[in-house]
């Protein structure tokens, strides 16, 4: 009689993405048996036993309406090892409180059991909602950060992170945006097959680390609040005039208000302090022009309402995770010349 191969849950929704679910089965799938058929000519045997896991096991298409057959439901599952909460987008400014309610007695139960709970990308959402990462840091894509301080403060979101182990001791790893998928198939490989394992599947599917973290990627959020019309009336203000000096000052002269009044509620609607405000809608500016034209950085910095270059380039460090320098030379020619 065999040995029971460990067993890995991919939990999807119609809200999860094709590239997702399908990059994670494929990887991980293919651990044990590839490396081997690449290098010797002969298959090797998989080293998981990876299933596709919906609320009730029928086929469904998901984003991009492509067709998905789960293997299970989850409450046909049997013994399993680890779970992988697959994406399942969500707007940035609605918690989805209803809409995975109904995984959440299943999550907790298998937490209590000891199996290990994993996510990735927008999946640490449908952990939050089950209480699951209270008290913990917790890697999900950057676009989630103030919907995390909002919604659930509980719990401690990494805007950087790529993959979150804080929590390994209580069951919990989390993955960071989209493609840290790659990170966390490689981790669960190592886990349960080997770093021997891990290593060889990253050779094969050519998969390397994320190692600049996510505010390499990160943009902010520049949605207008529609719950103060002041407040919205000065982020369209700033939008406009982020380069003029003293702009905090400006936007409580147009707010009509006292100082710690305005920052209060500015803080309320937006999530950020006035000048944590000012200075991520400058760095998106500055990032926009190093993508898009050949200026000198020095010049860019004045452009965007530093007149202290030192102070531009240790802002910019500070909110996108690299130099001016850097980010130009990695998005300036994202598409690669022929």
């Amino acid at each position: 009689m065999s040995e029971r191969r460990p067993a890995i849950a991919l939990l999807v929704a119609p809200s999860t993405s094709a590239g997702v679910l399908y990059g994670l089965y494929d990887v991980l799938f293919s651990a044990g048996a590839v490396f081997q058929d690449m290098t010797m000519g002969t298959p090797g045997t998989e080293s998981l036993d990876v299933r596709i896991v919906s609320m009730d096991g029928k086929p469904f298409r998901c984003l991009g309406n492509v067709l998905v057959e789960p293997h299970n439901s989850i409450a046909d599952l049997g013994p399993i090892d680890a779970v992988v909460i697959c994406d399942m987008y969500s707007p940035i400014l609605d918690a989805p409180r209803q809409a995975y309610a109904a995984f959440s007695p299943w999550l907790n139960r298998l937490h209590v059991a000891g199996v290990l709970l994993t996510s990735a990308c927008s999946g640490a959402l449908v952990l939050a909602e089950a209480g699951l990462l209270d008290g913990h840091e917790v890697a999900s894509h950057w676009a989630y950060a103030d919907l995390f301080a909002r919604e659930y403060p509980r719990a401690q979101l990494m805007r950087d992170s790529i993959l979150c182990r804080s929590a390994e001791a209580d069951g919990i790893v989390t993955a960071g945006g989209v493609t840290a998928w790659h990170e966390l198939a490689l981790y669960l490989i190592a886990r349960f097959c080997g770093t021997s394992a891990a290593r060889e599947t990253a050779k094969v599917h050519l998969l390397s680390g994320h190692e600049g973290g996510q505010l390499f990627f990160a943009s902010a959020n520049r949605s207008i609040t529609a719950s103060d019309k002041i407040i919205a009336r000065c982020q369209e203000w700033i939008a406009l005039h982020y380069e003029e000096a003293n702009p905090v000052q400006r936007m409580v002269e147009i707010a009509g208000l006292n100082t710690r009044t305005f920052a209060r509620r500015f803080r309320s609607a937006t999530g950020k302090s006035p000048i944590d405000y000012v200075q991520h809608v400058r760095i998106e500016e500055a990032k926009q022009m190093l993508e898009t034209t050949a200026d000198p950085i020095d010049d860019l910095s004045i452009l965007v309402g530093y007149l202290d270059p030192a102070a531009f380039r240790r802002t910019f460090r500070k909110l996108a995770g690299t130099t001016p320098a850097e980010y130009r030379r990695r998005f300036s020619n994202i598409v690669p010349s022929s």
